[in-house]
Order: C-alpha cells, then structure tokens, then sequence
C-alpha cells in the first residue's frame, strides 16, 4: 500500500501567516534603509532599537549604523520604553515631531493619540480616555497595545518623561516640583521612570544640558520666568503664510502679532486645564537641514502642570506634526497645483490652540469676536501688554448672549451636543455643527479644518476635485497663499 498521500485543501490561515510575514519583513527591510541613510524624514514615523547596546534612536541617528540582525523597530518610544530599551543621548528621540498619522487619522487609534497627547490620561486616567472615546477602557487598552506595542498608561509615562527632561534641562526648578509638573503622581515614580528611560538620575539628565540651556536655567527659577522651548517640525516650513494668517485674525486682548515680516512675534493666551497661560513663538527663519527644524517658543504657565497640553495645542495650532514629504509629492503631481507646491514646499494647514474658540470666531467673524473678549472674557490676573483677557468659555456666552447663531453654537459647546476636543470624531462633530441655527457648511468647513485638524477637508466649492486628497486642506492653502483662492469661489 503506497503512503503517497494526495495534497488536500490549502491551509489559508497558513497562506495568510506566511504573506503577512513576509509583508513585514519588507516593511523592516525598508525602515532599516532608512536607518541606514540617516533618513530624518522619518523621524517620529518610527524609532529603531539595538539589542546589542539596549538602546532606541530615531532614523537619522548619526551613531554608526547597527547591523541589521541586532535592529528592532517600534512604532512609538513607548513602545521601545517597555521592551527595556533607553533613549539615545546622542540623537534624543524623545524630542522628534510627532507622528503624522494622529493628525490625519479618524480611526479610535488616532483619536486616542490625540487625546493622550492633550494630557487627558494624566487628567482624568484611562477611564476618562474611554469615555471620550465612546470605548471600554479595556477595548481601548486592547487596541493601542495591538498597533502601537503600548497601551495608554505607557504613551503618557514616556510623555511625562520627555516633559521632566525639558524643565530639567531648561529649568532651574527644584527637582520634587519637576516631578508634579511632569504629571507623576510622586517623586519615587518620576527617579524611577527618569532612570528607566535615559538611564540617568534626575540630577545626571539635568547636567547633560548644552551649555546654553543650562545658563538660560540658572536665570529660570520660576514658572512665571518662562519655559522655553524649541517645537521641532519635519521637512521644510512655511512660517510666513502662517504668521500671515494669524496676523489678518488676530483678537485683541487675546493675541498679538508684532515686528516686520520674517522676524515676527506671536503672542497669545491660553486657557489650560490647571490654569492659564501666555504664549510666544517666533518667526524668525533659520537655515535648516534636510531633516528640518524648529520653531523657537516661550511659555509662561501659572502652572507647570500645564506643560504638555499647552505644547500639544501650540503644535496643533502651528502644525507641526505634519508631513510635508507626503503632501507636497500628492498635490505637487496636479497640474494646477505643481508650481505652487515648488513655490512654497512645506506650506502647513494651520489649526487653533482652542477648538471652541475657533469655532465662536470663525461663525462670528473678528470684530464681534474682539467685542466678545470685551465684555465676556476673563481678565487675567496679571496682564502682559496687549494681552490682558482669555477668550470667553461657551457656558459664559450662551449665558450672556442665548439668542442668535453664536449663542446657539456656545449652547452646543458648553453642553457637549458640538465635540471639538482633540479625540472627537469628526463626522459627528460637522454633522452636529451643521445642526446649529446659522450655521453653514463653509463655516463647517473652516472648524472642521481648523478646530478638528483634518488635512482633507475643503469648503464646498466645484473648484476643490477629490483628486486632491487627502490632503484638501493643503491644496486650497496653497490657492490661498498665491491668491487665487478668491477668485475661484
């Protein structure tokens, strides 16, 4: 009796396994090519860890490139964190631009990010994160850990982390304030945590400062003298279109745009969750590398707890975590649009640092709003110049002005039938605002793209064809920026 045995059905789990396999090796091959050109395109896309040596860099790392077999790759630095691995003293990767993809992201994943990027797993915990998110805290928890290799705990404590470095290193506050500010909930935690990922005491992280961020911190003792800050961008960046805008919107009482073109000053407040701040960031051009650069900020908080969120809402506001690689490549193939991409290569879609006021100004226009600030906002309690009030919350107008449109919007706000927080799903939150009284779907354009950070959102308009996307939001700022967006509507 013959034992040829005749093929039976294929196994398509095993198929599946195998192509997935091999899918993944390709995708590795790939980021190690990265690696091994020192691609700082790809700079918070991903991070690469040696097993060897225990520790994880960013892309463009410039240490001696690891042999292939000792790399492993992370889709964020918590990720890295929990696997034992420690950052980088040299390339620092803890202070890369975020990921791209939790901008241009709708799914529950980007969302979250967004939210944990905003402070709320300090806030409110895990549980708070769920309840935004409309998920138990265990689908949430299953998921992240599933895609990113983290959950939400680990995100926010590889967060707080780069916040203790920061005031460490530009700082000259007490180590113990450090430690709350950062948002640890005791001092043990923040040593352990500091040590876990620089492998360095407090006091060790703090002496590996540059030189001149440890002069700026001896002239820094207090939160009142300011935190500066470097918001590091990807690719190139278009700083005059974007001063430019905030420029024409400016609020007074609220914000101010000073000194000539080129060498501009952006200054406003912000109301935080722990209290209030004032913000500066500059204008002033660099020569920058391939990789890109930053923009030079200083922040004064009321308090230091505030310094994550206020960072997260000012990249938000100046978009910085974009990809300028991906955009100009999708928009510079459009006949129309190619002479404008090369014209101004990594023009940005810029957000807001206060959804809800966004949405109040965009329906109500500037001088209104400026009338607004007048009468309803909040003096602060120590005026800086020009910048004497905080924009006025929704529950206080739709309490002093209840009739017409924008009492009908802060209505909506202030009691969450309208969600323009950072994990909101946009969908619903343009279907909510087209349900408000006076409200237009141009003006739900404008807060769709600017309060909820969609980069493939435009106004309705025949001129705008879907080829654009996904990057919509993009293709009409370039219009805009040349000037012929107007003449198009």
């Amino acid at each position: 009796m013959s034992d040829f045995r005749q093929p039976g059905p294929p196994d398509w789990r095993r198929l599946d396994s195998v192509t997935e396999a091999a899918q993944r090796t390709a995708h590795e091959d790939s980021r190690y090519e990265a690696v091994r050109s020192r691609d700082a395109r790809f700079d918070g896309a991903f991070f690469f860890a040696v097993r060897t040596t225990g520790i994880y860099c960013r892309p463009s790392c410039p240490a001696v490139t690891p042999k292939r077999r000792n790399v492993r790759f992370f889709a964020t630095a918590a990720a890295a964190q929990g696997s034992g691995f420690r950052a980088c003293r040299r390339c620092r990767p803890d202070a890369v631009p975020g990921s791209a993809d939790w901008n241009v992201r709708a799914d529950v994943v980007g969302r979250a990010m967004r939210l944990i990027g905003d402070g709320v797993v300090d806030r409110e915990g895990v549980a708070g994160l769920a309840v935004r998110l409309g998920y138990s805290a265990r689908q949430v928890q299953r998921q992240l850990t599933a895609e990113l290799g983290a959950g939400p705990v680990a995100l926010a404590r590889a967060q707080r982390a780069h916040t203790a470095r920061v005031l460490l290193q530009t700082t000259g506050l007490p180590v113990t304030e450090i430690a709350f500010a950062s948002g640890f909930a005791s001092v043990r935690q923040f040593n352990d945590t500091i040590r876990a990922v620089y492998a360095a005491t407090p006091s060790d992280v703090r002496a590996a400062a540059p030189a001149a961020d440890r002069a700026a911190s001896r002239r820094t003792a207090t939160p009142s003298a300011g935190v500066p800050l470097r918001l590091a961008h990807r690719g190139p960046y278009q700083a005059g279109p974007v001063f430019d805008l905030l420029q024409r919107e400016a609020v007074a009482g609220v914000e101010e745009v000073s000194g000539p073109p080129g060498r501009r000053r952006y200054r406003r407040t912000l109301r935080l969750p722990y209290g209030t701040g004032i913000v500066a960031v500059e204008e002033r051009t660099r020569a920058q590398g391939n990789g890109g650069g930053w923009l030079d900020a200083r922040l004064h908080l009321t308090d230091l707890r505030d310094l994550t969120t206020s960072v997260q809402r000012l990249r938000r506001l100046f978009d910085l975590d974009a990809d300028p690689y991906a955009v100009d490549e999708r928009l510079g193939a459009d006949p129309r649009l190619a002479p404008l991409v090369a014209a101004r290569p990594g023009l940005r879609s810029p957000g807001t640092a206060d959804p809800d006021e966004l949405a109040v100004r965009a329906l109500a226009g500037r001088a209104a709003a400026e009338r607004l600030v007048q009468r309803y906002g909040k003096a602060l309690d120590a005026p800086c110049g020009t910048l004497t009030h905080l924009f006025p919350e929704p529950a206080v107008l739709a309490s002093a002005e209840p009739d017409g449109p924008v009492g009908a919007l802060a209505a909506a706000l202030a009691d969450g039938t309208v969600r323009l927080d950072p994990g909101a799903d946009r969908d619903d939150a343009e279907r909510a605002l087209l349900a408000v009284p006076g409200m237009d779907a141009r003006t739900a354009a404008v807060v769709r793209t600017r309060a909820l950070g969609d980069p493939d959102t435009a106004p309705p308009d025949p001129t705008v064809p879907d080829s654009w996307r996904p990057w919509r939001s993009y293709a009409v700022n370039h219009l805009r920026a040349a000037g012929d967006w107007e003449q198009d509507r």
